[in-house]
């Protein structure tokens, strides 16, 4: 594997890394919003039970931690490329 090789899957890495931390971040703003003031409800059972419960904020944060997992993972491969030699180019 040449270093541009391992450079790109380091860049992939670091793309899922920024795209996991925003997704949680907008899946705890997200559901901030919705559950952030009673005024706004019609209902004070909705906001108290949060009830129907709505999967945006959800998905967006199980989605932010996929992606840091795939992180995780792409820089792990990275960094195991790197510590065991990459060969030389052919």
């Amino acid at each position: 594997m040449t270093f541009n090789e391992l450079r790109i899957i380091l860049i992939i890495g670091g793309i899922f890394l920024v795209l996991g931390f925003l997704g949680l971040i907008w899946g705890r703003k997200e559901e901030g919003d919705y559950y952030g003031s009673i005024s706004e409800h019609k209902d004070v059972r909705e906001f108290m039970d949060h009830s129907p419960g709505r999967p945006e904020p959800t998905a967006l944060r199980t989605g932010g931690k996929i992606c840091l997992v795939l992180a995780v993972v792409m820089f792990l491969i990275g960094l195991g490329v790197y510590l065991w030699g990459m060969s030389p180019n052919p």
